[in-house]
């Protein structure tokens, strides 16, 4: 324990290094920065986000959010775990770089994962490095672009959340707008334009080392396949700054709409738009898809993109149910997801059932935490019974052959003549699992006793 305190004394002494703990405060006509505004940050206030951004307390808070958040090393090699050594050793250095404007990124490594409707999602993964300069650059720059943000947008911002997107739109469909234009951007995070975006960003900072600094994290260049590919447009996901950049191309989409009085709810690069009937909907579609290519250079994509009755589509995981008191309920491709998730930790043969129910309580916790929010507990209470059927197939299954599945049934109390019947059936695992015997040898209770949860409404608000 002294030795990691005397670590965290040495880093700390590293970040206080040519009063790296001394920010000169600038302030517009003597009065604090405005806390809800539309508007710009002051340019006085600008011209000192790098001293801001090597500021200690700013520093000291970046390292260890890059710790908590953990993740891969990236081209250079270096875990999280050795990124406090290298700050002790080379922090001056570093500092130097970056109040001159002179420091530089390395290539983001290239990640593919999974999408879960199909295709694959790329990611760019920063050096662990350059992940601690942006998480340092966003500290200072959320706090100060947060308040000039749409109340319509709710996506990568503090104290907002998807559920309440979800909610505010639930309230527009419950105020007769009973039709919503659904945009879906084309690979916004790789599409985003470069020039369009630092002019963005050239209204809101004056500090021409701020300004260097963000154009080199874009032009980092992307490591594929062994070679370094030169990045020309997009912000690639991955990188603690991404997000708020994308947040600053999209406010200007966010203006215009509030310019046109729409009612909408953004959360990233979902964007719905809530309106009257099915014709304005498709003059909107038609206006705001013009303004998204032209203005600001990206591409809406057709296919996925729709007018159409909200329960019909889905958002952010939820749909709507019809009717005057719309509720919001799970998207049939939120439960199809769920279900082959499901399958997947029920699926591994090699893990016993402890191990299984340990891994299945982690993913349903998740889940609840999230879709919880839903309003149709009967939806879930399927689920809890389509579980809990599943769970009795994976044990039918385990004791594999008649003998076994006779003594099984005896140990949990089944009459011997019940035990016979059902372990000499030639029925499935899954037609076995709905049976009564199954029932009565494996009630909930025995599950929820085993650690597994029940999956229940969170709210009804």
């Amino acid at each position: 324990m002294g030795s990691k305190r005397q670590k965290n004394r040495q880093l700390m002494l590293a970040f206080m290094e040519e009063g790296g703990s001394e920010t000169p405060r600038a302030f517009c006509d003597g009065a604090e920065q405005p806390v809800s505004t539309r508007g710009f940050g002051c340019p006085a206030v600008n011209e000192t986000l790098m001293e801001e951004v090597c500021e200690k307390n700013n520093l000291i808070r970046a390292l260890k959010a890059v710790r908590s958040n953990k993740g891969s090393a990236g081209i250079d090699g270096m875990t999280v775990a050795k990124l406090g050594p290298h700050l002790e050793k080379h922090w001056p250095e570093i500092r130097a770089q970056l109040m001159s404007g002179n420091y530089k990124p390395q290539p983001v490594k290239r990640v593919e994962i999974p999408k879960p409707d199909g295709g694959v999602r790329k990611l760019g993964i920063p050096t662990v490095l350059d992940r601690f300069i942006q998480q340092a650059v966003l500290q200072v720059l959320q706090g100060k672009w947060d308040a000039t943000f749409s109340k319509h947008s709710f996506g990568f911002r503090p104290g907002r959340s998807a559920h309440q997107a979800v909610s505010l739109a639930q309230e527009y469909i419950k105020q007769g707008r009973g039709w919503v234009v659904d945009l879906d951007l084309e690979k916004f995070f790789d599409k985003v334009n470069h020039d369009k975006l630092m002019g963005q960003v050239g209204k809101r900072v004056k500090d021409g080392r701020m300004l260097k600094l963000i154009r080199a994290f874009l032009n980092a260049g992307v490591m594929e396949d062994g070679l370094v590919k030169p990045t020309d447009e997009g912000t690639p996901q991955g990188g603690p700054l991404s997000p708020l950049l994308s947040n600053v191309v999209l406010d200007e989409l966010d203006r215009k709409l509030e310019q046109r009085g729409h009612c909408f709810v953004r959360y990233a690069d979902d964007c719905n738009i809530y309106v009257r009937s099915k014709q304005a909907g498709e003059r909107v579609m038609k206006s705001v898809t013009r303004f998204i290519t032209e203005k600001l250079k990206l591409k809406v994509n057709e296919t996925k993109s729709a007018v159409a009755r909200p329960a019909e589509r889905k958002f952010l995981g939820f749909s709507f149910t019809r009717g005057k008191e719309p509720k919001r309920r799970i998207a049939p491709k939120a439960l199809d997801r769920f279900k082959a998730k499901i399958r997947e930790l029920t699926r591994r043969r090699r893990e016993n059932f402890k191990q299984m129910i340990e891994k299945m309580s982690v993913y349903l916790r998740g889940w609840q935490g999230y879709f919880g929010n839903c309003q149709t507990p009967s939806v879930l209470e399927d689920l809890n019974g389509w579980i809990r059927r599943r769970m009795r197939s994976v044990i039918w299954r385990a004791w594999k052959h008649g003998k076994k599945r006779f003594a099984g049934l005896r140990k949990c109390g089944i009459s011997e003549g019940l035990a016979a019947q059902l372990a000499g059936s030639s029925h499935g695992p899954w037609r076995i699992s709905r049976t009564p015997t199954m029932s009565m040898a494996f009630p909930d209770r025995f599950f929820e006793r085993a650690g597994l949860p029940k999956l229940t409404v969170r709210q009804t608000a």
